[in-house]
């Protein structure tokens, strides 16, 4: 399976944003670009084509998709009837690997996709390895029941009360490390900057 080899600090330093817990004291620290000419890259002037490229990156990034993968899901909005930067919000929201990671089963959507391509998690009574599944109002996920009895996961279990997720698409079973989908991402929930209209654009070109 392909992705992305570059240190994930190094990722989030690119892309100005913390793209994983540990990467947040290192752009408290350095807040530039990494590589030899990171510092000099502040005093550049940035093209209008440059912005609507950034915002691609961090957003593709942010979800952990390589670039085929990601032109995909933008094509698939652009498909769609509607606003196709909403939709395309929406169909990153709706992929397994991320309702895991806004359930807070995991610390990063690095460490959702793992579980999901581990084996660890069920949907709708059938074990699933592929993060990018789409979910749909009414899809239930658990913890395989194997998975549940191991150290992560009961742990897991024993912080849960305290980081209950805030999101009001996904309910969750606490006890049970149970969840439904119970309606579709609203792009109001999506706290992250995000600023899709300027990937719409840049794939218009």
């Amino acid at each position: 399976m392909a992705r992305d080899l570059m240190p994930i600090v190094k990722r989030s330093r690119r892309e100005k944003t913390p793209l994983h817990p540990k990467a947040v004291k290192g752009l408290t620290v350095r807040n530039y670009a990494p590589g030899e000419h990171g510092q000099s890259r502040l005093r550049n002037k940035v093209t209008e084509y440059g912005v609507q490229l950034r915002e691609k990156q961090k957003v593709k990034r942010m979800y952990g998709l390589l670039e085929k993968p990601f032109r995909r899901v933008v094509a698939e909005a652009e498909r769609r009837p509607g606003v196709s930067g909403d939709i395309l919000v929406e169909l990153l929201e709706r992929r397994l690997d991320n309702a895991v990671y806004r359930l807070n089963w995991a610390p990063s959507r690095q460490s959702a996709r793992q579980l999901v391509t581990h084996g660890h998690v069920v949907l709708n009574g059938r074990r699933v390895d592929i993060p990018s599944i789409q979910l749909k109002p009414g899809d239930e996920l658990t913890v395989r029941p194997k998975s549940a009895s191991n150290t992560y996961f009961t742990g897991l279990k024993a912080e849960l009360p305290n980081n209950q997720p805030t999101i009001g698409w996904l309910s969750l079973d606490t006890k049970n490390l149970k969840a439904k989908v119970t309606g579709l991402p609203p792009r109001d929930e999506v706290k992250e900057e995000i600023h899709e209209q300027l990937i719409i654009e840049f794939y218009s070109r």
